[in-house]
Order: C-alpha cells, then sequence, then structure tokens
C-alpha cells in the first residue's frame, strides 16, 4: 500500500488508483513555534524560507503558536517571537493560537474515534519501556505492537477500577484484514526541497495524538490547523521528514488533500551542536542586541547550506528573488557567527543615508552634518550604534591624548601652522598634506600617522579627506599638540 500526495502535483495516488482533485488556488504557509522561548536563527530560518515562499507566490503567511503545551507556553514569549519576527521584516497576515482552538480538536477525536482510527491504550511507561526491550532483544524493531487492540472489555474494566486513564493512539494505515498482522505500507511524497521521499510506516509505532490527561501532543493540532487554515505548503526543518509520513496518514484519514511538503536542511553551530531554543543561543533578541542587522540574519540564515554564495543581500526583495527552496542542501549547514559579523559590515558600509537616518537621530547625530558625516564613517563600522563613538570624536576630539614623541609633536606643531585659511572644502586635505610634505619632506604613513592620531586619537579609521571639512578650521586647530 501507498500514497503519493501533493496539491503541487493535483492528485492523489492511493493504491494505483489516481484520484484527482484540484490544486490549492492560493498559496498559504505557516511558521509554527511552540511560545516556550526565544527564537534562534535556526528558527529564523524556518520563517524566513515560508516567509520568502510566500513573498514569491503572492500567497499568505500565518503566524501559529503551537500553545497547547500550556505549563510551559506563555503570552510574553509570544509576543517576543513576533517582536523577533517584525525586526527581521516578517508581518504575517493573520495570528493564530491553537491554545483558543480546542474545541476543533475535540471535534477530530470523535471523528477519529467514529472511524475507529483511534484507539484507547493502557499501558504505563515502564511497561511500554520493556515491551520494546522485548522486542530488541528478538531482532524486532522497537515500536508499539497494537496489544491494546486485543484487550478483552474484562481487561479494560480492570484496568479503569485500578485508576488507569487511556491514551489515545492513531492507527496508522493497514489494510489488510488483520490489523495486527501489517503489510508494507510507504508514504510517498515530492518534496519541495529534498525532491521524492517514502515513509515506511511499518517502521513506526501508532502515534499517541492525545495523553491520559486529556491534553493534545504535536501531531494532530498541527494537521486539524493545517486543514482548517487552507495551508497549502508546510516548509519546515528535515526533522520533520518521519513525522510527515505520520501526518500524511492522519490527513487522510480525516478527509483532508495534504499540502505540499518541503524539509529544508538544519543550521548547526560551527562545532556541529544543534541550536537550543531555551538554552538561547544565537537567538535572534541577542544577534540584535549585539547590533547585528536584520538583513544580515536573514541573509546568512536563508543563504547558508544552500547552492547560492553567502552574501549581504540589502532586502527582502532581492533575497526573495535568490531564494530557491530546491537549491539546499540535504547536508547539516555549519553556521559561523563571524560570517555574521562580516555580512554586517558590508551592509552598513553601503547603507543610504535614508536608511540610517532615523537611527543615527536617536543616537543624537542630527543637523546638516549627519549626512555627511554618515557617509564619511558608515564604511568603518562594525555596527551601526559605533557611529556615536566618531560623532564624539569629532564633537569632543580624542577620548585619550595620544602619547608622541617630541620628534612627531615639533611635527605636528609645524604641520598645524600650514594650515589653509577658509573656508574649507573637499580638497583642503590635498592642499595641507600637500603644504606639509614640502616643508618637511615628509611622506608616507610617516606624514599621515602622526595627523591621524592628532585628529582622532585612532591609529585607522575614515578618511581624514572627508573628516577635516567636518571638522572645519577652528576644529581642526583645537586638536594641535
Amino acid at each position: 500500500m501507498f500514497y503519493v500526495c501533493g496539491p503541487s502535483a493535483g492528485a492523489c495516488l492511493v493504491n494505483s488508483k489516481t484520484i484527482r482533485y484540484a490544486p490549492f488556488m492560493t498559496v498559504t504557509v505557516r511558521f509554527a513555534p511552540s511560545p516556550t522561548g526565544r527564537i534562534h536563527i535556526g528558527n529564523a530560518r524556518t520563517a524566513l524560507f515560508n516567509w520568502l515562499f510566500a513573498m514569491n507566490n503572492k500567497g499568505r503567511f500565518i503566524q501559529r503558536f503551537d500553545d497547547t503545551d500550556v505549563a510551559r507556553s506563555t503570552q510574553e514569549f509570544s509576543d517576543a517571537i513576533l517582536y523577533d519576527l517584525h525586526w527581521l521584516g516578517i508581518f504575517p497576515d493573520a495570528t493564530e493560537y491553537q491554545s483558543r482552538r480546542f474545541e476543533i480538536y475535540d471535534a477530530a477525536i470523535e471523528k477519529l474515534k467514529a472511524a475507529r482510527l483511534l484507539y484507547a491504550c493502557y499501558e504505563t511507561p515502564e511497561e511500554l519501556d520493556l515491551r520494546r526491550k522485548v522486542r530488541r532483544t528478538r531482532g524486532l524493531p522497537p515500536v508499539y505492537g497494537r496489544e491494546a487492540l486485543t484487550l478483552t472489555p474484562e481487561q479494560i474494566a480492570e484496568y479503569q477500577s485500578d485508576g488507569r486513564r487511556p491514551h489515545w493512539r492513531f492507527l496508522l494505515p493497514n489494510f489488510t484484514s488483520d490489523p495486527l498482522q501489517p503489510e508494507r505500507t510507504e508514504i510517498h511524497w515530492n518534496d519541495l526541497v529534498r525532491g521524492e521521499e517514502t515513509v515506511d510506516l511499518a517502521s513506526l509505532s501508532d502515534p499517541v495524538l492525545m495523553r491520559e490527561d486529556g491534553t493534545y501532543l504535536y501531531t494532530l493540532p498541527s494537521v486539524v490547523d493545517d486543514i482548517e487554515m487552507g495551508v497549502s505548503h508546510v516548509i519546515r526543518g528535515d526533522d520533520h521528514v518521519t513525522n510527515t509520513g505520520v501526518q500524511i496518514a492522519l490527513f487522510q484519514a480525516l478527509g483532508a488533500e495534504p499540502p505540499v511538503f518541503g524539509h529544508h536542511n538544519l543550521l548547526t553551530t560551527a562545532s556541529g551542536e544543534g541550536l537550543s531554543k531555551r538554552s538561547g543561543a544565537l537567538s535572534i533578541e541577542s544577534l540584535r542586541e549585539t547590533g547585528i542587522e536584520p538583513m544580515a540574519v536573514a541573509s546568512l540564515a536563508v543563504l547558508v547550506g544552500t547552492s547560492e554564495n553567502v552574501v549581504a543581500v540589502p532586502d527582502m526583495t532581492e533575497l526573495a528573488r535568490r531564494f530557491d527552496p530546491a537549491a539546499t542542501s540535504k547536508s547539516a549547514a555549519k553556521f559561523d557567527p563571524d560570517e555574521l559579523f562580516v555580512l554586517n559590515r558590508t551592509l552598513l558600509h553601503h547603507m543610504p543615508f535614508s536608511e540610517a537616518r532615523d537611527r543615527l537621530i536617536v543616537l543624537g547625530i542630527s543637523g546638516e552634518q549627519a549626512e555627511p558625516f554618515w557617509l564619511a564613517v558608515r564604511g568603518n563600522l562594525d555596527r551601526l550604534a559605533d557611529a556615536a563613538i566618531w560623532w564624539r570624536t569629532l564633537r569632543d576630539g580624542p577620548q585619550e591624548q595620544p602619547d608622541f614623541s617630541d620628534v612627531d609633536r615639533d611635527f605636528l606643531r609645524q604641520a598645524f601652522d600650514l594650515l589653509p585659511e577658509d573656508p574649507w572644502n573637499g580638497s583642503v586635505w590635498k592642499e595641507w598634506t600637500g603644504r606639509i610634505r614640502e616643508a618637511t619632506g615628509r611622506k608616507g604613513k610617516a606624514l599621515f600617522m602622526p595627523l591621524r592620531l592628532a585628529l582622532t586619537g585612532q591609529p585607522s579609521g575614515p578618511e581624514l579627506a572627508d573628516l577635516l571639512p567636518l571638522l572645519g578650521r577652528e576644529g581642526t586647530l583645537a586638536r594641535r599638540p
């Protein structure tokens, strides 16, 4: 028995019979984290893949919070995730919360029970663990053996009298007359990222959909919501590939056609470790507080681990143009924070003043000199906030006075005596250094380094030819040693 499903093909192949259906008219994707912590760059990769796919297909992006774990999910984390997404440039068309949709899941449970596709199990965790060990010793796969299907009414009554409450398992597709003797049951789909994929359901346990206390695990609410919300494409990490086989079966059991699935590779740390939302590793919040630009995060999150070169992309429109889910490698992609800083510098070095203006005002940088100042210093910034350091240097002089030798001090006094008169323009630096070279014979580093230290207090930085007109003649003379 096998399925081949997906709206991209406009059909579902079941038992070698092709069932035609209308493809989805509107592309609808969703990003569905559990709000139990801050999202990290790996989560952002999934959100961005969905957002860019929706952009390229004029589709809808649903932000869905899978918050059925009411003990650990908080509104605070939901709000923080939305803030992180907005900072990245992702603005959902709708926001949904699973915790407000339990009645819909309850109805789906009753439908599955009525179809005899959901069955009660009374085993304890210890009993299940023992059975898995026994199966391993017999050379069998450690899957659930469907023992609950053979329980007699008397056994069930005894369990209930002992106070046991059942958990409920979904009966995976089994098309023999005896559900305890499953034949090979494969699920096939054409993955948006990975191409042809297959999951053999016979190698899996019937999944638990509802716990003993009546709360839901991930699988059922996710499928029900994808159906109810008209999700056409599910793009997520490749750690969900096996889940997809189960979910396609559940879509079918609920009478719905599965969406198109796409599973991208996961990001790991440079040492190969997985990223953790709960540990806060490389969280979007921490990257933002470090001064990283959102498009630096987006560029690296989307392009690393693909056939595209990792470059600093200036905006989402350009990133969408470069985005191709099929160009994603099947192997994990290592995330190197050092690359993030390289991309950040590139973005700042090319950022127009119109884009930086409002953020510079917050730093106290405004007025007629703000734009020429930005154009002068942007090429030397690691973070935009560093512009404030150079603004203070221009306004107030070097933070620390350099320790010049007597020879350099004499040279600088002579050099400052040669300053051109007002008015100053863009050629004043060339004129001044020409006079100094002619009068002192100095050139190269011996000429420029003492001047740079006297003017800025730093051995490197923006071009002095750009800074000198901002300082003015009076401001320049004030830096004479």
